[in-house]
């Protein structure tokens, strides 16, 4: 199966349209048109976006080795990490900030 075929295998699974796939990965519809048709290439980009907003393996995306979805959370952490440890050092405060504030609102409210 070639990255295109993968592509569509992903949007079909999700059971969503080209258009709302598009919109998920902020791309035109008739882009991903043209990539499940083999018009365009997927450019790592594509496949970086598909990967972190639908949790799609980006190497099965790539070369079909493994499973289509991130399952385990051990996958995600240690996609978390690969992918925090790719940002600039400001960026990494902020993501820090965010799920600090994120675990806060996790917690439950005690009452009065």
């Amino acid at each position: 199966m070639l990255v295109n075929e993968r592509i569509k295998l992903v949007r079909k699974t999700l059971n969503l349209s080209q258009t709302d796939f598009a919109k998920a990965i902020f791309i035109s519809n008739g882009y991903i048109a043209d990539l499940e048709n083999d018009h365009k290439k997927a450019v790592p980009r594509i496949l970086r976006l598909i990967s972190l907003t639908f949790g799609v393996s980006e190497e099965w995306l790539r070369d079909g080795a493994g499973d289509m979805f991130y399952k385990s959370p051990e996958e995600k952490k240690q996609r978390l990490i690969s992918l925090f440890s790719e940002l600039p050092p400001r960026f990494q405060d902020y993501v820090m900030l965010q799920i600090e504030q994120l675990l806060r609102l996790s917690q439950p409210q005690e009452g009065p």
